[in-house]
């Protein structure tokens, strides 16, 4: 039987959805939670990765963020500091269509590093992530 993922418990699968839940479940100890009405990629309880910012319209992934990394990301027009997340370090990017998606990537490895245990890295570091077509 084929490697599958789960059917997702985020209830509206909104198009970026699957393009962000491929670059997520790439990372050792990966599990999809539903939390506030969004799906999250976790490395154990941690969350390193959002579909969609609170209380906006617009697709979006939100990612944490190296401090030294934030302020110059958010000179882009497609990075903001979202409801809520922004407080813990947080920033949200466009994942519509016509995104950045290598962008989205790098920005999903680093929050996935940023929260991963020395395990998770080690397992990581053993085998490391493969770039998808499109994000490499």
């Amino acid at each position: 039987m084929p490697d599958t993922p789960p059917p997702s418990p985020f209830p509206r699968d909104e198009a970026f959805i699957p393009r962000l839940r491929e670059l997520c479940l790439r990372y050792p100890e990966v599990a999809e939670v539903a939390a506030h009405g969004r799906a999250t990629w976790r490395a154990g309880t941690r969350q390193f990765a959002i579909a969609g910012a609170a209380h906006q319209p617009e697709q979006a992934v939100v990612v944490r963020v190296d401090p030294d990394e934030r302020e110059p990301l958010l000179e882009r027009d497609d990075v903001w500091v979202p409801a809520y997340d922004g407080a813990w370090g947080y920033l949200a990017i466009a994942a519509h269509e016509e995104a950045d998606w290598q962008l989205i990537a790098e920005l999903v490895d680093s929050s996935y590093r940023s929260v991963a245990n020395q395990r998770q890295l080690r397992a990581l570091d053993a085998e490391p992530v493969v770039p998808l077509r499109g994000d490499a």
